[in-house]
């Protein structure tokens, strides 16, 4: 894995803003550019990973299970926290931000022609990297839904993984659980093998409908043994991780059996292992300091992710009384997200999400009176960070993965060393004071 995140890189001239264009989900637009570029997706099979949270861990582990086996192996993600080179990794490094600026250049011309999203653009652009780069094996994570997102482009994904799926960006995929479910489940394709841990119900109960219409083989998984157990170290903490883990493990051996597309390519339980470890992701319950306090960092930006990491603090000390900083973009269910976040006695400060819109201290109270005097505001950043310093249980930043892309640089210097390196294995008890 990358030793470090790498740095920020300033694409304003080559990528369209977000906020001009919203989201346009859709795939004949980047159809066509690619054909006219030649088709660089045809040059390289792929994994695709989908899903509302969780498949960024599972990419991320599944790209350092494939590197420990020796593959050349690309991975696509999205967002990013710090750097638009965060969302191509080759091998053991990052693109370069010289690279990636020149992969845009060079396809702007079709993206004008073809009116591609900034997202469809830099899809493009990765897949491009990934031809030129000759990689055995593309991993990408899906950017929104699965049915209309760009890397469903791809022609060859016989392998498949689904991160747990549950309520976020209802106003693209719909209103209900079921209906989510369904556009990511739109994904699988005839003969692929689908992968997935544990879901809620309804959920599952979409996937393996979708599965049967589709011709796809769905297996369903369970978590990877904790340690105590002979379970592997995991390189990303959290008790969720053994089911992402669980998923990346499975596709990682479906791409070396004899019908995947790395058919004999060795993989033993050394390899998986040390993949495991080493995988590194950061914006994770992830451990960092601000001027010698230690803090937790978790992106938990939809409503299941903010249950989660409830969950793993109550794990953690029983659910102490703690302090936050959340930021919480606008479109957001930040009203659920707060209920589920907060328990009584802890203190948390409202800050804006830097170039985003955002729930405010009282636009939560109001939604949330029962909550309101646990709340307060944050009038900047760094103002909010300096409010965690008190004593007490590990303070938490949450709400937003562009809230941690805003504070990681402010950190102390020496997580710049550690941001690729997101906390410690799940099984190191962490420390409850400052």
């Amino acid at each position: 894995m990358p030793s470090l995140l790498p740095p920020p890189v300033e694409l304003g001239d080559l990528l369209e803003p977000f906020a001009r264009r919203g989201i346009d989900l859709g795939l004949d637009r980047l159809v066509g550019a690619l054909a006219a570029g030649g088709h660089p997706e045809r040059r390289f099979a792929a994994a695709q990973v989908a899903g509302t949270n969780g498949k960024g861990s599972i990419s991320t582990f599944l790209h350092a299970i494939l590197r420990a086996a020796g593959v050349r192996v690309g991975t696509y993600r999205s967002p990013h926290l710090v750097s638009w080179c965060e969302r191509i990794e080759i091998d053991d490094a990052w693109i370069a931000p010289a690279t990636l600026r020149g992969d845009l250049a060079r396809w702007q011309p079709l993206a004008r022609r073809h009116r591609l999203t900034p997202f469809e653009l830099i899809t493009a652009a990765a897949f491009d990297r990934f031809a030129r780069e000759g990689v055995d094996l593309a991993v990408l994570e899906v950017g929104l839904g699965g049915r209309l997102d760009a890397t469903t482009v791809h022609p060859r994904r016989p392998v498949v993984g689904f991160g747990a799926i549950g309520l976020d960006h209802r106003e693209h995929l719909g209103d209900t659980l079921a209906a989510i479910a369904a556009e990511k489940a739109a994904v699988m394709g005839p003969g692929c093998r689908a992968f997935s841990a544990a879901q809620a119900p309804e959920a599952r109960r979409v996937l393996e409908e979708e599965a049967h219409r589709r011709g796809a083989r769905l297996h369903w998984l369970d978590p990877l043994p904790a340690t105590t157990d002979g379970g592997p170290v995991l390189g990303l903490a959290g008790e969720l991780q053994r089911h992402n883990g669980a998923v990346a493990v499975a596709m990682a051996r479906a791409l070396v059996a004899p019908d995947g597309p790395l058919a004999g390519w060795p993989l033993d339980e050394g390899m998986v292992r040390a993949g495991l470890a080493a995988t590194r992701w950061p914006g994770r319950l992830q451990r960092c300091r601000w001027r010698g306090r230690e803090l937790l960092l978790d992106g938990a930006h939809n409503p299941p992710a903010a249950a989660a990491l409830r969950r793993e603090l109550d794990r953690l000390d029983g659910g102490l009384p703690r302090r936050w900083l959340l930021g919480i973009q606008r479109h957001k269910e930040g009203p659920v997200m707060l209920e589920q976040l907060l328990r009584p006695g802890d203190r948390a400060a409202v800050v804006a999400v830097p170039d985003h819109a955002s729930w405010t201290r009282q636009d939560l109270a109001a939604a949330c009176p029962d909550l309101a005097d646990q709340l307060q505001t944050a009038p900047e950043l760094a103002g909010g960070l300096m409010g965690l310093l008190a004593p007490g249980p590990l303070p938490v930043v949450a709400g937003s993965l562009f809230l941690l892309g805003a504070a990681l640089p402010l950190l102390d210097g020496p997580q710049a060393d550690e941001a690729a390196a997101p906390g410690q294995p799940e099984e190191v008890p962490p420390s409850q004071g400052p």
